[in-house]
């Protein structure tokens, strides 16, 4: 089975270094962005714990992440046309 990804989708996941192939399922794209986003949420709480930053940013950094991977906000079936 092939699957057309949207433009915008595929910019989105581009950012991320993820340029999936028409043969490749958006359940699985998805599974992997999300992976590799709560890899980031992990290792900037970690940095929160290293004392890198204040504790006062840490939403905010947050934020700016959940930003970076909004493509995980679209359904799954708008991923594709």
């Amino acid at each position: 089975m092939t699957y057309r990804y949207r433009p915008e989708v595929l910019a989105q996941l581009a950012v991320h270094g993820v340029v999936p192939r028409d043969t490749t399922r958006p359940e699985l794209v998805r599974e992997f962005v999300n992976d590799l986003y709560r890899y980031e949420l992990r290792r900037l709480r970690d940095r929160l714990l290293r004392h890198e930053f204040p504790k006062s940013q840490y939403l905010g950094l947050v934020a700016q992440m959940r930003n970076r991977y909004a493509v995980l906000s679209r359904r799954i079936w708008e991923w594709t046309q």
